[in-house]
Parts: structure tokens; sequence; C-alpha cells
């Protein structure tokens, strides 16, 4: 039976890549956003902000547009998903020997394929902006896993706003918050040159964690207590993410 879902969820990841293979632009669009704001941090406002040492702006920036790149690629899941609920493709599934979990799972497993390479695009443009890292290859797959989870996370989320939609703008506009979010943290500036208020919502919501992990990580540095604080947000999210998606998902077929 496991083998039989595994082998079920394979083709349909193959169909979904196809997809994405006949349409690049996809991958393109959602790296050109994180890309352009790089350039706009670096070179209009980076020179303006007081880091407080003197590390480059752009290795200290970074994690955060990574975040924002795969916020960007996951709502492309939530899209292709209400396009299959509304052009009959999950009634057809339905009627074939298939598991049904294979379905949600080739569009999560094609999301993470998807944002991996966009991440690698804007990674690419970063290093030839100048981006420069003394990480090991154990911390470059540390910081694979936590992106790995992030992506998962945001997945997840993209299928419930997928399945719930009654729109295409609907299906999507549910990123728009994710995108905002790393900009009221660490990733951009640190968070005690914000607002009190401010400053303890920043401090205390999960992309901080998560950036300054990642941004330890690429310097070389101890972690601390950050990744297990991120982790323990990643983890958390996924898991209610699922358990939210999968049920929707069976009362939207049954």
């Amino acid at each position: 039976m496991t083998a039989h879902a595994f082998g079920d969820t394979a083709v349909l990841t193959g169909r979904s890549l196809r997809h994405i293979l006949r349409s690049p632009d996809t991958i393109m669009t959602t790296a050109v956003t994180p890309i352009a704001l790089m350039l706009l941090f670096t070179y209009v406002f980076g020179g303006a902000i007081d880091l407080g040492s003197e590390e480059s702006y752009i290795d200290y920036m970074l994690p955060g547009i990574l975040l924002i790149t795969i916020a960007s690629g996951v709502a492309y899941t939530a899209y292709r998903l209400f396009l299959d609920l509304q052009g009959g493709i999950f009634e057809r599934f339905q009627s074939m020997p298939i598991a049904r979990s294979s379905v949600l799972w080739a569009h999560v497993l094609t999301s993470l394929a998807a944002n991996l390479v966009s991440v690698a695009l804007v990674v690419g443009v970063a290093l030839v902006m100048g981006f420069r890292t003394g990480a090991s290859v154990a911390a470059w797959l540390a910081v694979l896993g936590i992106l790995t989870l992030f992506t998962l996370a945001l997945t997840w989320i993209a299928v419930i706003a997928g399945l719930s939609a009654r729109t295409v703008d609907g299906a999507s506009a549910f990123s728009y918050p994710l995108i905002f979010l790393p900009f009221i943290s660490s990733a951009f500036v640190p968070t005690d040159t914000m607002p009190g208020p401010v400053a303890w919502f920043a401090q205390n919501q999960p992309v901080t964690a998560i950036v300054d992990t990642t941004r330890a990580l690429f310097a070389g540095e101890p972690v601390g207590g950050d990744i297990w604080v991120a982790l323990a947000w990643l983890v958390g999210i996924l898991v209610v993410a699922y358990c939210v998606a999968i049920g929707r998902y069976r009362r939207r077929i049954n």
C-alpha cells in the first residue's frame, strides 16, 4: 500500500513538474521580486543602514530575501491546486485506483522543487553582488534543511488556501502577509532599532529566529538557542497546516 502511494505520488509529481518546465517563467517570476528587493536594499538603502558592525549588508539581509522568495513561490501552489479543482482533475483522479493523498503530495513536492530552484537563482545573484560566506558544508546542509522545512510549512498553508478559495485571486492572496512578515523581523534591520511594541513582535515571531539562525550559519558563527526556536516554529506550523489541509481535503472530495 505504501509503495503504491509512493508510486502514485511520483507519477503525479512528474505531471506537475512537466507543467513547470513548460512555463519556466513561473520560477523566473518568483525570483524577480526578491532579486529586485535585494538590488534596492543593497544599492539604495544599504548605505544608510547602520548594522553596528563591518558586516556587508547583503550578507546580513540575504536570509530574509530567501524567505521572501519562498513565500512568493508558494502562492503558485495554491493557484495550481485551485485550477485543478475547478478543472475537474480531482474528480477524474478519484475515479482511478490511486492513493488520494498522492494528489496533494504531488503539488507539495512540486512546490518544494520549484522553490529550491528559485532560491538557488537568488543565491547566485547574491554571489555576483558580493555575498560571501565562510559556511562549511555542514552549515550549508543545515541552511538547506531549514529552507526545506520553511517551504513545506508554507506550502501546506498554500494547500489550505487552494482548497478553500472561491476565486483565482483569492487562492494566491494568502501569500501577501507571508511576504510582508520578514519586513517586521530582524531580516533587514536589527530589532533593537524598532519602537517598543514593534520590536517585541519582531523578536517573538518565527521569521526572526529563522533569519538569525540562517545568518549565523552563513557566517560560521554559533547559532545558540535560535535554531531550536526556529525548528519549534517550523515543525509546529508544518504539523498544524498539514492536519488542517488534510481535513479540508477530505471534506472537499467527499
